[in-house]
């Protein structure tokens, strides 16, 4: 007993049963941890490590073999489409890979002290500038919730059984397809869209306009089993950076003339050099996304776009291009400066660097209210919200850390989805300026989620 811990456990009503470590009186795990510094591993961020223990570290990390095997990858590329920290809103299509500098994510507690450390005056001025913004360039956003008729099947539960069924993504599923109807990229003939009556070549596919679809962020995959079930879809890619059980897969390769390709990447698409999938090359594709958190809607953007952009001057050939996309947007509070895609439109707005941040860390806001009413809409919102933080900040006693806590939820929420909003209009313009026709649309209430923008385009000249 004298090489065991001594750290007593209350609960059990005893000492720990582990050997100690090392000098120590203590186990590894009750063991005090040292003043030293503490750093994110690099090849996995999800634990630290004592710095002075890192180069050791970095060569027996359980998770290295599978970063290893990850990056061996032939459409791998570091830092592809990670974007530029330069402020200067330069031209991202030639994205640098990210210095070591650059690497470190602005946290959303460093985001928090930052709006804290602001003076009154300094938190009155940027609330204004917020509502000025959205006054002016949020004007277009409006409600589109579809319900196709091609979806039938899953509307009314007529699918395998054994695929699971939750109403809410459904119903964010099929206004997502249905919004993609619309625009003229998916195409349900006669009202009747048969998926085993096509040709043994799978011209189906060509027949409805989409040869292949990539999902970006595809989790389990239910929204392509979706896509294939109703539409009929010929040619898949899930790329997702997670493992998952109870995938879409069983189904999906059930389906005889479906193709279906994972692509497992580690970093939210950020090393994902889509030009270097073999089986995608000479395919036009048709890109979607439910719920991309944050960057990951950046970075899907600029996988499908620089890529596309870098072919634009020349003969398309063998090469493959974009078609249409449709990405919901989500998590707009894990959004970072280095990925946004269109920081060009906030510096021309006179937002800064830090002032991006600081919207995003209060997108979170728009969740922490009840969602049984509309307050998305926030249009006639904001003449009260703006009365309330002027006279919040003349008292300015407390500090900003008082005038946010005396702010009501709905306040707060309101405020919120402007800065969501507002992230999501630079998104769309940065589209627009790659030569697609693009709307952001809510396709779903905020009832079923508050996360409810998407963003859809199409190659008008391409359908």
């Amino acid at each position: 007993m004298e090489n065991r811990c001594r750290f007593w456990l209350p609960k059990k009503k005893r000492f720990c049963a582990n050997f100690r470590f090392n000098d120590s009186v203590f186990c590894g795990n009750h063991n005090t941890r040292s003043d030293a510094e503490w750093v994110p591993c690099p090849i996995d961020p999800s634990h630290t490590v004592l710095s002075e223990n890192l180069e050791g570290h970095m060569k027996r990390c359980p998770l290295l073999k599978q970063a290893q095997s990850l990056s061996r990858q032939p459409f791998f590329q570091k830092g592809i489409n990670g974007g530029k920290d330069d402020e200067d809103g330069g031209d991202e299509k030639g994205a640098m890979v990210p210095t070591l500098a650059s690497l470190e994510n602005t946290t959303s507690v460093m985001k928090r002290n930052a709006v804290y450390s602001m003076s009154g005056t300094e938190f009155s001025k940027l609330i204004n500038k917020i509502q000025s913004v959205h006054s002016s360039i949020c004007n277009d956003i409006r409600d589109s919730h579809k319900v196709p008729e091609a979806c039938d099947i899953w509307i009314k539960r007529e699918v395998d059984r054994k695929l699971p069924f939750q109403e809410k993504h459904v119903v964010q599923q099929v206004s997502i397809l249905g919004n993609l109807e619309e625009i003229g990229i998916l195409k349900n003939t006669s009202g009747d869209v048969v998926m085993e009556q096509c040709d043994s070549n799978g011209s189906s596919g060509d027949d409805n306009g989409v040869p292949a679809v990539v999902e970006f962020g595809a989790g389990r995959g239910y929204l392509t089993q979706m896509l294939a079930d109703c539409y009929g879809i010929k040619k898949v890619f899930l790329v997702e950076r997670k493992s998952y059980k109870l995938k879409a897969d069983r189904t999906l390769r059930q389906k005889e003339s479906l193709i279906l390709e994972r692509l497992r990447i580690d970093s939210k698409v950020e090393d994902l050099n889509l030009k270097a999938v073999e089986s995608l090359q000479g395919v036009p594709y048709l890109a979607i996304g439910k719920h991309l958190c944050g960057p990951a809607t950046d970075l899907s953007l600029r996988c499908c776009l620089a890529t596309q952009s870098s072919q634009d001057d020349s003969v398309q050939g063998s090469g493959h291009y974009l078609r249409g996309l449709a990405i919901a947007t989500c998590c707009h509070h894990l959004c970072q400066w280095k990925h946004y895609i269109n920081k060009k439109y906030f510096i021309n707005l006179g937002i800064t660097k830090e002032e991006f941040h600081a919207i995003t860390w209060f997108t979170s806001w728009a969740v922490d209210a009840d969602h049984g009413s509309d307050l998305s809409d926030v249009a006639g919102c904001t003449l009260h919200l703006q009365s309330i933080e002027k006279k919040e900040c003349v008292e300015d006693v407390g500090g900003v850390a008082e005038i946010v806590q005396n702010m009501e939820a709905t306040e707060r929420a309101v405020l919120g989805f402007m800065c969501k909003e507002i992230i999501d209009m630079g998104r769309l313009m940065w589209v627009k300026e790659q030569g697609l026709e693009s709307q952001l649309v809510k396709y779903v209430p905020p009832t079923i989620s508050p996360e409810n923008h998407l963003l859809i385009a199409r190659h008008a000249t391409r359908l």
